[in-house]
């Protein structure tokens, strides 16, 4: 929880900052973010990160967790107007199943990863209901197309990957004194470069929460 409260505490500075530096925070933050902008199945890649870094192996974690919650808004426009629900179960269950079974192999740790995950499918949720919010209240916002959710849920694999591999690579990273704030700096760089509205700010957050050992 405390790592939660000083990210989000983090991204809200850097956040205000970016405001203060380019005087347009108020438009920035009201503009939608179209969940199309992307072809369908191929949200935009993540900037590139790597262990050399700013922060080290942290910095990927929020560079590839950004790039996951982006396949939130394809999935949102995927079941917008249909009778596929948010929340989904099965499908939550095979992700975790395999995120661990990609641990093991990986030399990772599967409890860890869970962990993680779950709070990463959190916050992709918390991104559909945003949207699906956001899309009630303005329906000229809604998405005019519907991406293939099968295709999606690929680029979702790639990341899931990516993302397990990552934590796999960071173990000591994520258990030092110095993770918290080193990740919440990487959280903030990752926001800039993205230009994350307030919803995927405070999913980005939500995500990272279980990143550091203790948290």
């Amino acid at each position: 929880m405390q790592l939660t409260r000083s990210m989000r505490s983090a991204l809200a500075v850097g956040a205000a900052a970016a405001v203060l530096c380019t005087g347009t925070g108020a438009a920035t933050a009201a503009a939608p973010v179209h969940p199309v902008a992307a072809a369908p199945g191929h949200p935009a890649a993540p900037a590139p990160a790597t262990a050399h870094s700013p922060n080290g192996p942290l910095r990927p974690l929020a560079a590839l967790s950004a790039g996951r919650l982006a396949t939130g808004d394809l999935v949102a426009a995927a079941k917008w107007g249909t009778d596929s629900p948010i929340d989904d179960p099965a499908r939550e269950r095979e992700v975790l199943s395999t995120v661990a079974d990609q641990a093991r192999q990986l030399g990772g740790d599967p409890a860890v990863t869970v962990r993680v995950f779950r709070d990463q499918i959190e916050a992709n949720k918390a991104v559909q209901r945003g949207l699906y919010r956001r899309w009630d209240a303005n329906p000229g916002q809604a998405p005019t197309e519907r991406p293939d959710l099968q295709e999606v849920r690929k680029e979702i694999n790639r990341v899931n990957g990516a993302l397990v591999r990552a934590l796999a690579g960071s173990a000591r990273a994520r258990s030092a004194p110095s993770c918290a704030p080193r990740l919440a700096a990487a959280a903030v760089r990752v926001r800039q470069e993205r230009h994350l509205d307030g919803l995927h700010t405070a999913a980005l957050a939500r995500s990272l929460r279980s990143v550091c050992a203790g948290t």
